[in-house]
């Protein structure tokens, strides 16, 4: 069976765990995940099995919600409550104002650092191993959205906040870095992914419930469609024979033509299962199969 699970993944174990667990209720080899949460975080982590592994990258690209609690006035070498702490400030003299005003300055583009603490390698080796060395390197740093930053509560010293961002960007350095602009510090206590892509918490599924529903053998009930991914994207239905061509990984002119500002297309065969990703090729003219699928 292929297919995506939206897991709400709890807090206090890895990204990786939950992808063995899925691998063992499935029997599945071909397991994956998008998007990797820290062992603190909690929220929407997709799981792809059997030929949706295909799909993840689609996924990549794709805007994210969060809502984290900040800590005012302690900041930690791995930018979260379970770091080492690096330096304390008393933060209670920060108001409503200050945060609000700090905050506008973190909307829209901005550069990020990325944090010492985190899965990105440096000449092959993962930063946060060689931090656990105690070595620390130079990162490039990397530019990008923030689509909305809200506050939600402000508690002293705590912070509630929701982001909606782009690819690559890292709650944790954003609170430091906010901490920072504050002159007081600050660090991730919670953090929860509310939402990525087509994805929501409000239908993720607790793993707890995910081994009910396998015991119960209903878990099929909350497998997406491989192509629940690409349901923004244009599609086409194709007959028999424009079908062949694409199944043998040939070029394809439609009569009608998905439009073009989107780069690529699904194409379906005449009883509605997906065939296969096209991409457009503006040279020719022509849409070329990506991957395939039936």
């Amino acid at each position: 069976m292929d297919g995506i699970l939206n897991i709400d993944k709890p807090a206090g174990i890895t990204s990786f765990k939950v992808v063995s667990l899925v691998r063992h209720l499935t029997g599945e080899r071909r397991v994956g995940h998008a998007g990797t949460l820290d062992p603190l975080a909690c929220g929407v982590l997709p799981v792809f099995f059997g030929r949706a592994t295909r799909v993840i990258e689609f996924l990549m690209d794709a805007k994210k919600r969060y809502k984290a609690v900040l800590k005012l006035g302690i900041a930690t070498d791995t930018y979260d409550i379970e770091g080492s702490i690096v330096r304390k400030c008393d933060a209670s003299a920060i108001t409503r104002a200050d945060l609000e005003s700090a905050l506008e300055f973190f909307r829209g583009d901005i550069e990020q650092e990325p944090p010492m603490y985190s899965a990105l390698k440096h000449k092959g080796q993962c930063l946060y191993k060689l931090a656990r060395a105690g070595i620390e390197v130079e990162r490039r740093k990397r530019r990008v959205h923030i689509y909305s930053l809200e506050m939600v509560d402000y508690n002293p010293p705590f912070l509630t906040v929701e982001m909606e961002c782009s690819k690559g960007t890292y709650v944790r350095t954003l609170a430091n870095d906010l901490g920072e602009r504050l002159s007081c510090g600050a660090c991730v206590t919670e953090l929860a992914r509310l939402k990525y892509g087509p994805f929501d918490i409000a239908e993720a599924i607790t793993l707890h419930a995910l081994e009910e529903a396998f015991a119960a053998g209903s878990w099929r009930d909350f497998v997406y469609q491989i192509d629940f991914v690409m349901k923004e994207w244009e599609s086409v239905t194709v007959g028999e024979d424009l079908g062949r061509l694409i199944r043998n990984g040939m070029p394809v002119v439609f009569e009608y033509l998905p439009d073009t500002a989107c780069d690529r297309c699904c194409a379906y065969d005449d009883n509605g299962s997906l065939l296969a990703i096209l991409h457009f090729d503006i040279e020719t003219g022509k849409w070329k199969p990506q991957k395939v699928f039936s």
